[in-house]
């Protein structure tokens, strides 16, 4: 096995990308949980930048038969990534990205807000708003808000970024997911799958689980596709509106932007990643159709492109996954907190923050002091972990950042 351990005590195996001992025993307990479940196929595959997190670590990847969790997926449904190379080089770029930062602010929402008019770009999903009425009825009535919040960042870890890779090419880069509406979708489903009697012996009913077969499932897997279908096309409208604030400042502006040399000249998939790390998927392995949920965590089938993000400050990879079986083809999805946001609000200053983001233009002030870098594992040793996982494609240092 090519996972750095195996942690005991639970009726599943549980293979773990990290040592035990570097992450916190609540976050230990909530995993032998999981794998305490009878619908667990195989064993349960823990990624270098798991913590501790709602019923269900960040940073699993859980694969059941014929029975799902909503709390292994995680309550910001299809939370992901975007990442597109541009034509820019750091040499087009003032040395004051001050007024880009505040331009990008004034156009993209962040936080609670949406959009106080929704445009004509959101308006032309109509396969994503026809789809909004056979959702469940205790959200029938916040379309209004979903279609604001398409195309906005959301608080916490989200993030917009302006990037430079090792040859000094620009990127853009985007962390969110499904917004509000996916926040209810699943807090909703969470309660009704809380109240199935087969949940009623769980040690956590955090981790309740629908059952293949049953009407509470199959409301689910619908809400839970149309969820990820938002996240994915709430990126792809940032991209857009954040493309076209850039065209405002540098004309000649194109992407995506293949590289015209080196291990992957012309190739456009290199250039352009959308990719989820809080979601479901319908996959095989070890013999048996299941459902995957990975929580905090890609997808790196053989030869697939993914995004693992560090913190403000550090650096952020784009990776081409190796296939390996032993993940479920999965690797981790960031760098992974390694403290709570109350402890780093208690532990650092804005000075910390001032001097730990030194060189990138962003907020430094007591309102993100909680996603300070050092509030965050240390994204190299990550990556050095799932080296079996993923291939290094690209390096990226931020060089701007929005927050919420």
């Amino acid at each position: 096995m090519a996972a750095v351990a195996e942690l005991g005590g639970a009726r599943t195996p549980i293979w773990m990308w990290t040592r035990p001992q570097e992450v916190d025993s609540a976050a230990l307990d909530q995993l032998r949980a999981v794998a305490d479940l009878p619908y667990v196929h195989h064993h349960v595959a823990v990624m270098p930048d798991v913590h501790l997190g709602k019923g269900a670590t960040v940073g699993s990847v859980v694969a059941m038969r014929d029975a799902v969790s909503p709390a292994a997926v995680g309550v910001d449904i299809g939370c992901g990534m975007a990442a597109v190379r541009t034509n820019l080089t750091a040499s087009d770029l003032p040395d004051d990205l001050g007024a880009i930062r505040a331009a990008v602010e004034a156009v993209i929402p962040v936080g609670r807000l949406g959009h106080p008019t929704v445009s004509s770009r959101v308006r032309s999903h109509r396969e994503l708003w026809d789809g909004f009425a056979d959702l469940h009825p205790l959200v029938s009535g916040r379309l209004e808000r979903a279609m604001a919040q398409l195309g906005t960042l959301g608080s916490g870890n989200h993030f917009i970024e302006l990037c430079l890779d090792t040859g000094d090419q620009v990127w853009l880069m985007l962390h969110s997911g499904s917004r509000n509406i996916g926040k209810e979708l699943a807090e909703v489903h969470i309660g009704i799958a809380k109240r199935l009697a087969h949940n009623g012996d769980l040690r956590d009913r955090d981790l309740a689980v629908f059952l293949a077969g049953t009407a509470e499932m199959r409301a689910y897997r619908h809400d839970l596709v149309w969820a990820q279908r938002y996240a994915q096309l709430n990126r792809v409208t940032m991209l857009g509106l954040y493309q076209d604030v850039l065209h405002g400042f540098f004309p000649g502006l194109r992407l995506p932007v293949a590289p015209q040399s080196g291990p992957y000249a012309g190739e456009r998939a290199f250039a352009s990643v959308n990719c989820h790390h809080n979601y479901v998927s319908e996959e095989h392995h070890y013999g048996a159709d299941v459902l995957v949920t990975r929580k905090g965590a890609i997808s790196a089938r053989s030869g697939e492109y993914g995004i693992i993000p560090g913190s403000m400050g550090t650096r952020s990879y784009i990776v081409r996954g190796l296939g390996n079986p032993e993940s479920f083809h999965s690797a981790s999805h960031g760098a992974g907190r390694r403290m709570s946001r109350s402890k780093a609000k208690k532990m650092f200053t804005v000075e910390d923050l001032t001097a730990a983001t030194a060189g990138v233009e962003c907020r430094k002030d007591a309102g993100v002091i909680d996603e300070i870098p050092a509030a965050y594992k240390d994204i190299e040793q990550v990556i050095a972990n799932q080296r079996d996982l993923v291939a290094v494609a690209a390096e990226l240092r931020a060089v701007l950042c929005v927050k919420g």
